[in-house]
């Protein structure tokens, strides 16, 4: 028998950040779901979590969890496929490391996914967009701000983590005519940006305080912008761009309508 503990340490700590080379929010997505996992285990073996080992894990399980997360957690689809990405990962791992599991890790990899309804995005029309990158009042700090991470996001197609974490040194020349984006999945790209965007991005940093946190955007306390404060301003803007474009309040306007809109928007050029 194999101790769990130890293992996923060292796949949460190491495997993760520094072998694959996965995003702070991937690795706090995946300990999450271990988090759950771990608890579930515990508690249906009446074991301590520290007790529990790798053959305990197994697709009796694991199927017993992702139907607890769906009907015990009331998570969607989606959310359960997401924590059966994360187990497999994990026994994927397990595979090349402990040969004594490796028939376990290959019968719990073979746990199927649920099929789900892939919902449309949405998208906002160019009217709408120009609402909403008008919205936020260029005569405040605040304004200037925002309307440098609208122009941006929508711009650059950027995903919102892509966004909030982009720092000076990802502009290559300095004149903010291009940005250096790493991906998701550690994929790197070079971007033009257009004229406005520049414009804006420029006035920003004119004003932007000086701050520790080497990121472009901060919130109103001096740090790091976060997704949700993001998203919260998105929403702030469209309530205002929908005083000129009405419209926009029928369409659930979130981050990635942005990034879906750019690609619309380029599609259609």
């Amino acid at each position: 028998m194999t101790a769990l503990a130890p293992h996923l340490s060292a796949y949460l700590r190491e495997h993760l950040p520094r072998e694959r080379a996965v995003s702070p929010h991937t690795v706090k997505t995946y300990a999450n779901c271990f988090v759950l996992l771990v608890q579930f285990a515990a508690d249906r073996l009446k074991r301590r979590p520290t007790d529990l080992e790798i053959e305990d894990l197994g697709p009796d399980m694991i199927m017993a969890f992702l139907d607890h997360v769906e009907t015990g957690r009331g998570s969607c689809v989606r959310t359960r496929n997401g924590r059966l990405a994360a187990i497999r990962s994990f026994f994927r791992y397990i595979e090349y490391r402990i040969p004594a599991c490796l028939d376990l890790a290959l019968r719990v990899r073979s746990i199927p996914t649920k099929k789900t309804d892939k919902a449309l995005i949405d998208y906002l029309d160019r009217a709408e967009i120009k609402a909403l990158l008008d919205a936020p009042d260029p005569r405040t700090r605040l304004g200037t701000r925002d309307r440098a991470m609208l122009h941006l996001a929508y711009a650059g197609g950027l995903r919102v983590s892509e966004l909030v974490t982009l720092q000076l040194r990802d502009f290559p020349d300095r004149s903010l005519s291009t940005v250096h984006i790493m991906g998701k999945g550690r994929r790197e790209r070079v971007l033009p940006l257009w004229k406005e965007t520049q414009f804006v991005l420029r006035a920003w940093l004119a004003i932007r305080p000086d701050a520790q946190a080497a990121e472009i955007f901060l919130n109103a306390n001096g740090q790091r912008m976060t997704r949700d404060g993001f998203a919260f301003r998105l929403a702030e803007h469209v309530k205002t761009a929908a005083t000129k474009q009405p419209s926009i309040l029928g369409k659930r306007v979130t981050p990635h309508v942005l990034r879906h809109s750019c690609a619309m928007h380029t599609l259609a050029a």
